[in-house]
């Protein structure tokens, strides 16, 4: 899904049951996923197409019947090629209520002393029936079916265990957090200042970077370079008022950060291949 907010705070399902269920093809409005992070876990399942995702710095490539893992905190982005796939968004401390055998583990996971493996391809098949089990559940609502998803989230996380589906501390681990959280640091100043001119200087300024090894470091963590990320995101904005208000295309794009309408809807149609008027007339549904 592509989220409006870099770090996302939506509210999933309910309070007694704090998990959501998210279907997603290329009609839906929020079809890519930009850069964002948010404090539930995500498991993502690949139905048809290809999904290429970039997880905390590493990216890879996600086929149909693959699933993806993305813990709670970790900094996040894909980008769906004909692709129809399905999200579940949950908060993982509905399965530290009891306090039982399955604590230590559960706590273990979410402190990242044990670190799942976050692309499981088709080979996994036990834990890929068990995902499916609980994605169908999820799905289709039936009564009793909280038991299903929450019985399916213990034992997904279980084989993930028994089958040493998860890794060690890397000895590298201190330096890619340090390095995502210097990017967090640049998406946080993007997303509370696009609306306003940004400078090479200022973004390179907050992380405390030249400009010159902060445009390599953002390549390389991003595959955008600066100037790029900031005209997507405004870009993002600006579907999102589109959708969302009445306003005409010249003061959205005014107020996405763009003082050039001509450019403006040249970064429209590279970002979304369609003029913003089709986008606001909804031909792009």
């Amino acid at each position: 899904m592509q989220y409006i907010n870099y770090r996302e705070s939506k509210k999933r399902g309910t309070s007694d049951f704090p998990i959501e269920l998210y279907h997603v093809d290329s009609t839906h409005p929020q079809y890519t996923m930009s850069y964002h992070w948010h404090i539930e876990f995500e498991i993502i399942r690949v139905l048809s197409g290809t999904f290429r995702m970039t997880l905390e710095g590493t990216e890879f490539l996600a086929s149909p019947g693959d699933l993806i893992l993305i813990p709670a905190g970790f900094l996040h982005a894909g980008t769906p090629t004909e692709c129809v796939y399905d999200c579940i968004v949950f908060d993982m401390n509905l399965m530290l209520k009891e306090n039982d055998a399955c604590r230590r583990y559960i706590k273990q996971i979410i402190s990242h002393e044990i670190n799942p493996h976050t692309h499981f391809t088709g080979s996994t098949h036990q834990l890929h029936d068990t995902a499916w089990i609980l994605f169908n559940a999820l799905a289709e609502r039936k009564d009793g079916y909280q038991l299903i998803v929450k019985g399916s989230l213990l034992q997904l996380f279980g084989l993930i265990i028994t089958e040493k589906q998860y890794s060690p501390q890397a000895p590298d681990a201190l330096r890619t957090h340090n390095r995502v959280q210097k990017l967090k640091q640049v998406l946080e100043y993007i997303e509370t200042s696009y609306a306003a001119p940004i400078t090479l200087e200022q973004l390179s300024r907050c992380v405390g970077m030249s400009p010159k090894y902060f445009c390599r470091f953002f390549q390389e963590m991003t595959h955008y370079t600066p100037l790029n990320y900031v005209n997507y995101y405004r870009i993002e904005r600006a579907c999102y008022q589109l959708i969302t208000s009445d306003a005409s295309i010249t003061e959205v794009a005014y107020s996405s950060g763009f003082n050039d309408l001509s450019y403006f809807i040249k970064m429209f149609k590279k970002y979304k291949g369609i003029t913003p008027k089709k986008y606001q007339c909804g031909e792009n549904f």
